[in-house]
């Protein structure tokens, strides 16, 4: 697919060639956000269900959290993941007995 630009120097138009973006794939992110009981044993065990599909977070962010900081709240993204794995893995950290919730969205970018 052809474009015309105009240069802001000259005023003089270009054709510069750009893929077409109906047709590349938009990279998608799965995003995480689980709250559990403050237990040492969390942070490894969510990160094992990543490790053991080959996938590594693209980010992780945890903090401990509560009046007497007995919640760890962890944030955490990977790239490439469709919606079905995601909501398996979602499913899967669900199961850790000290996870008391699991928020699941996605984001694209344009």
């Amino acid at each position: 697919m052809l474009a015309e630009h105009l240069s802001p120097d000259t005023g003089s138009s270009k054709t510069a060639a750009f893929p077409r973006t109906d047709t590349v794939a938009e990279p998608v992110v799965a995003c995480f956000s689980v709250t559990a009981l403050a237990d040492p044993s969390v942070m490894p065990r969510v990160l094992e269900l990543f490790a053991k599909r080959g996938l590594i977070p693209s980010r992780w962010h945890s903090d401990l959290s509560g009046r007497r900081r007995d919640e760890l709240l962890i944030d955490l993204q990977v790239e490439g993941l469709d919606r079905d794995k995601a909501d398996l893995i979602g499913h899967a950290m669900r199961q850790i007995v000290p996870v008391l919730s699991v928020l699941i969205s996605q984001k694209s970018f344009a």
